[in-house]
């Protein structure tokens, strides 16, 4: 996939809904659960250890936890560069750097990285 397929047009995080929502510049667009988000945190504390962080990652990682209250509560979107998000948890967790093609892989609509 060529790199500007990668590029969200638009990042939007609605804490009523409780989604991100991302619409990449190919048009996909793809809306994320707040939980299911936390639950796939790529951090190496939420990995399990640095060893596991080169694993790949798909969209069944969204619900193979179940991820409530605070923990799943977010308090801001920060950009890391061009290439990624930041998300700040209500319970102060704030480690996982979440890549746009991280992003684009978990897309819950199954069409990992497909227009």
């Amino acid at each position: 996939m060529a790199g500007t397929e990668m590029r969200p047009k638009s990042v939007e995080a609605s804490k009523s809904r409780r989604e991100l929502f991302i619409l990449w510049e190919d048009a996909h667009e793809s809306r994320y659960p707040l939980a299911g988000l936390r639950a796939a945190c790529p951090c190496a504390e939420c990995r399990g250890g640095h060893a596991a962080m080169g694993q790949p990652v798909t969209p069944d990682l969204m619900t193979s936890r179940s991820i409530e209250g605070a923990a799943a509560e977010l308090l801001s979107l920060e950009a890391v560069g061009n290439y990624a998000l930041l998300p700040v948890w209500a319970d102060g967790h704030r480690f996982g750097i979440y890549s746009w093609e991280m992003l684009r892989q978990l897309c819950p609509c199954g069409k990992h990285g497909q227009a």
